[in-house]
């Protein structure tokens, strides 16, 4: 059993979110997360130097940090300029930044991910169709910087000879990664990428082993829970997932089944955390009402979880407080503020956010240009 002490730790009349927590065998000093944030500004799908101080910016000791989302093959690729993890040059590449967050006493994992059919053959190897659990396509989406239309080209369903060679490209991008010197890895099981892909019942159509019943549809992203832990260990393991969300046209009729199924069956592996989000983030990337909860899963699951989606400080230190998570992860407003910890500590203001420049591939522009909170002694 993963171990739940942190839930003991939060005293009255601290914030919530700044108390210390066990996550495994790593000593968390805070609660707040860094979440995984799609980057684009690795050039030829190289992380570049500048990711050194946009990741040291955000490193506190003992805090958790999640790397931007790295593809685990050629295959994986849908945006521009995206990191991967599956060749030599990759994991030298991600060595200097991996060292930035440790030398400032951050303990760092990476999540590693496959698009599936969220791509098109420009981004392809050979200009080839890209993977998917199904044949069906996406229509043209608005980006979430609220200003690009991303195009997307029929998939192709994987056979079911193949899918052993998509689980393996995870266990070798796991290996690649603490190779890099990473604390561990998270596993992109979330936001309509391929492993939803398989899971949710209204993308995935196979008359095989992978889909079907609930059990049959989890049995892909299962695989690649096992492999990796195998590879790594379980204490390294991290999953996020994301049931509720219809991101990339991946809904399913019984969310709450289906969270619940994976929760339980991940606790047999005994991976570190889960780190689920919430159902009121929507498409829009805005919360919205909904009648769903991640509750359930939160009881279920014995490690660590990690809530994510729209969160502000106060709800972040109500959900812990109130046991309802283990730690809560911070995607825009971490951005913008890189020294969010901080700033909730002190109650100072938060940076805005600026959404127009979320996907640019500037170096420097919306990435390592957010201020610091200036303390007057």
């Amino acid at each position: 059993m993963a171990d739940k002490e942190g839930e003991k730790h939060v005293e009255e009349g601290k914030i919530p979110l700044l108390t210390p927590y066990k996550m495994g065998k790593f000593e968390l000093s805070h609660r707040v997360v860094l979440a995984p944030l799609t980057r684009q500004r690795s050039f030829g799908n190289v992380p570049q130097p500048h990711a050194i101080l946009y990741y040291s910016q955000r490193t506190t000791k003992e805090g958790l940090l999640i790397a931007e989302a790295t593809g685990v093959s050629d295959t994986a690729q849908g945006y521009p300029e995206t990191p991967g993890i599956w060749t030599k040059e990759q994991v030298e590449a991600w060595k200097p930044i991996v060292d930035a967050v440790h030398e400032k006493g951050g303990i760092f994992f990476c999540q590693i991910w496959h698009v599936g059919r969220v791509s098109n053959t420009g981004f392809q190897p050979n200009g080839q169709a890209p993977i998917s659990s199904t044949e069906k396509e996406i229509f043209p989406q608005l980006r979430s910087n609220g200003i690009d239309v991303a195009q997307f080209s029929p998939p192709r369903k994987l056979t079911t000879e193949e899918i052993p060679l998509v689980v393996n490209d995870f266990r070798v991008a796991a290996r690649n990664a603490i190779e890099a010197g990473f604390d561990g890895i998270e596993i992109h099981g979330a936001h309509g990428y391929l492993i939803e892909q398989f899971m949710k019942d209204q993308v995935n159509d196979r008359t095989d082993q992978y889909g079907g019943s609930l059990q049959n549809r989890c049995r892909f992203a299962l695989e690649i829970v096992e492999a990796v832990v195998n590879e790594i260990g379980p204490d390294r393991v991290g999953i996020r997932l994301s049931p509720f969300t219809e991101f990339m046209g991946a809904g399913d009729s019984n969310p709450k089944a289906l969270g619940l199924y994976m929760v339980e069956s991940l606790n047999k592996y005994q991976i570190i955390y889960c780190h689920m989000v919430e159902p009121r983030w929507k498409v829009e990337g805005e919360n919205v009402e909904s009648p769903h909860s991640l509750e359930p899963m939160r009881k279920a699951f014995n490690g660590t979880f990690i809530s994510a989606g729209g969160y502000e400080m106060e709800d972040g230190n109500t959900a812990v407080a109130e046991n309802r998570t283990d730690l809560v992860a911070y995607g825009r407003l971490f951005l913008a503020n890189p020294d969010l910890p901080k700033r909730f500590e002190i109650r100072a203001p938060l940076n805005k956010y600026i959404r127009e420049t979320f996907y640019t591939h500037h170096p420097v522009t919306g990435y390592t240009d957010y201020p610091f909170h200036e303390t007057k002694v």
